[in-house]
């Protein structure tokens, strides 16, 4: 899809948006809202992310085959937990009703030099979520050296991830298009089929669709569509309401 138009670049950023409520202040009354808010005048978000523990009241409100998909965090944000630790909270995750795992690798171990610390979580957590979209979280900004962040890349895609992502949001760094262009070089050079989600500090259309033009750059234009494309975001969602209401202008990109 080549987009020509603020409003075209918004109504896409809609239906890729993964609706982000990972705050710590969050609480049942926040997931009623985001499942409101995820279902909008102009289509649905494609997911809603959130934590473990609201996944069960987020089904109660979504129920079963909602288009609205249900994303949470496991390993996160630390990357730090024990491989078994995590396989025990992906499991509850998939039985209370989540559809789409995002996990995070144990970052500070790999750019220890620990490349097996990676693979052993990420093919665990594959192993234990098998009809479940796997997003696996590199960390990015704290990575930092791009050689590693395309090494990290390849480990994720080779241990089984269906998607690799940017960040958690939670750190000083998070999406960046450096990042996501060696990311997405690494999608392709794989030649496996795996989407890319970008996450954390993309508050605008214009910043959107930077990432967007770039993924077209790179995997063509036929291939940013949900099942390989999502957003990570908690305050994007205004700007396209914003945008595709025609209340207001859209803002400029930040920081570029």
């Amino acid at each position: 899809m080549e987009l020509q138009s603020p409003r075209e670049a918004a109504a896409f950023a809609l239906s890729l948006l993964d609706l982000t409520n990972l705050r710590d202040d969050c609480d049942n009354a926040a997931i009623e809202n985001l499942c409101l808010r995820a279902q909008t005048p102009y289509g649905n978000s494609a997911a809603i992310c959130i934590w473990p523990r609201f996944i069960d009241h987020a089904r109660s409100i979504l129920g079963s085959g909602h288009p609205v998909r249900i994303a949470t965090v496991v390993n996160f944000p630390s990357g730090d937990l024990a491989v078994a630790e995590v396989v025990e909270e992906t499991k509850k995750a998939v039985e209370d009703g989540a559809d789409e795992i995002d996990l995070v690798i144990p970052y500070k171990a790999f750019i220890a030099g620990d490349e097996a610390a990676v693979t052993t979580m990420v093919e665990a957590v594959r192993a234990a979520c098998l009809q479940s979209t796997l997003k696996v979280i590199l960390e990015t900004g704290e990575i930092r050296d791009m050689a590693l962040v395309r090494r990290a890349a390849e480990l994720a895609i080779a241990a089984g991830a269906d998607f690799i992502k940017t960040s958690t949001g939670k750190v000083q760094v998070n999406a960046t298009l450096e990042a996501a262009d060696i990311m997405l070089r690494a999608i392709r050079e794989s030649k496996a089929k795996v989407g890319f989600k970008p996450a954390g500090g993309i508050s605008t259309v214009s910043d959107a669709d930077l990432y967007l033009r770039l993924a077209e750059s790179i995997l063509g234009p036929n291939w940013v569509m949900p099942s390989t494309f999502r957003f990570g975001a908690s305050s994007l969602l205004d700007d396209i309401l914003a945008v595709l209401s025609g209340s207001t202008a859209p803002r400029a990109a930040a920081g570029y």
